[in-house]
């Protein structure tokens, strides 16, 4: 078994693995990123980047030429009423998306953390190396190398999803707090112009704990697919599979995508774990480092985490850059002043919605229904994607802002408000 040394360990190269990659080997750092998968390689996803995730590659000089540009939103409700939400630019984000096959974003994205001069070691992260108390890298093994290479660094980056290897080996996680939820898409021969989001009602007066979408896809395509949320329990993931083709079925009652006696499947379904809203996790301590998915930072209320990853990656590198001593404290600090707020109102929203089937049943009913959705449109826009910070001032912006505010004043004594306080800020 071979020795390497390097400044930095990333254990994953999705969106934040190879974010951070890029952004500390530009800094000069000696950087290695193990993944186990061969890119490109598929990845359960609405494979939608929205606007501070638009904005991110900007920064960065990232470009994505050919990706189609996706803006207004159709939130469609459980009888078919529909709320459009206007996606208006800002002064720190664009007034749109992108849509890009995770295959493809996540290759370029390595592809760039490797020109800047990070090393790829394709293989697993199997044995972590302990010295002195402190995780300080692993035995890297694959096909090709099954005696492995033992991989050390000054700091490592756990970027490797929501069940993080890193984070259970550095007893960053306690997966009894964890707020879990589950998705799983397919893709189908079908167009669609503009993203759908479908609230559902399978059971009368008890509605779906999570949501549906219909997102384009290219080439005729859409991006079908259904997340749940289910607390600590993750056998209630299953259900999200389970229940895919009778959403799909659901979809073309409600005229979202075309009725037809069999779906046109263009890939078998593929589905992955979510971890949300930073709950249960700390992010950092010492020179362990949680990035994207292994830290939680996903939005509770929709399920998105490209541009959180992408800013965590960026966020913890820049802190490592800063001096190895201090960088969990740098993140953390950056979390705080990013996240937190956010994501501890979010979660304790989400956390209890899901234990109130008949109040979803009655609040997507509710805001979806064309006076009252039409109304609060522009503010639910910046609420749900989490954009209120960098809007442009006007209705919508105030709308999102007495949410938000009246959101964190209601969820104060939550038990996700009382561990990210202890543990993020």
């Amino acid at each position: 078994m071979t020795d390497r040394r390097f400044d930095v360990l990333v254990v994953g190269s999705g969106p934040a693995g190879s974010i951070a990659a890029l952004v500390l080997a530009s800094g000069g750092a000696r950087v290695a990123v193990v993944d186990k998968a061969t890119f490109p390689r598929d990845k359960a996803c609405g494979d939608l980047i929205g606007p501070r995730g638009v904005q991110l590659l900007r920064d960065l000089k990232l470009d994505m030429p050919e990706a189609p540009r996706v803006s207004d939103m159709l939130v469609v409700g459980p009888t078919g009423n529909r709320v459009r939400l206007p996606a208006r630019a800002g002064r720190t984000y664009p007034g749109h998306g992108i849509v890009v096959p995770r295959g493809q974003f996540d290759a370029v994205l390595q592809g760039a953390a490797i020109d800047a001069g990070a090393v790829l070691l394709n293989g697993r992260a199997e044995q972590p190396i302990v010295e002195d108390g402190r995780l300080t890298g692993f035995s890297v093994s694959s096909s090709s190398r099954p005696a492995g290479t033992r991989v050390r660094a000054d700091v490592v980056v756990g970027a490797d999803g929501a069940t993080s290897r890193v984070a259970e080996v550095a007893r960053l996680v306690d997966t009894r707090r964890v707020l879990w939820g589950f998705a799983i898409r397919a893709y189908y021969d079908e167009p669609i112009e503009v993203p759908h989001i479908l609230f559902w009602t399978p059971v009368p007066a008890s509605g779906f704990p999570g949501y549906g979408w219909a997102f384009p896809a290219g080439d005729g395509g859409a991006n079908v697919g259904l997340g749940i949320g289910v607390l600590a329990d993750r056998s209630a993931g299953r259900r999200a599979a389970r229940d895919l083709d009778a959403f799909v079925e659901h979809a073309s009652r409600v005229g979202v995508l075309a009725a037809c006696d069999a779906p046109r499947l263009q890939s078998r379904p593929h589905g992955a774990w979510l971890k949300m809203g930073l709950v249960g996790t700390k992010p950092a301590s010492g020179r362990v480092l949680l990035v994207g998915d292994a830290a939680g930072l996903v939005n509770p209320l929709q399920g998105e985490g490209i541009a959180q990853a992408m800013d965590s990656g960026r966020a913890a590198a820049v802190a490592i850059l800063g001096g190895v001593e201090h960088a969990a404290d740098r993140y953390r600090s950056h979390l705080a002043a990013e996240r937190a707020r956010y994501l501890s109102t979010s979660a304790s929203v989400q956390r209890s919605l899901l234990r109130s089937p008949r109040l979803v049943a009655a609040a997507t009913r509710g805001l979806t229904w064309p006076v009252v959705g039409n109304l609060l449109a522009g503010g639910w826009s910046i609420s749900w994607n989490d954009l209120l910070d960098g809007a442009q001032p006007g209705i919508a912006k105030g709308v999102a802002a007495i949410a938000a505010g009246l959101g964190y004043a209601m969820t104060a004594r939550s038990a996700d408000r009382r561990w990210i306080a202890a543990h993020v800020i």
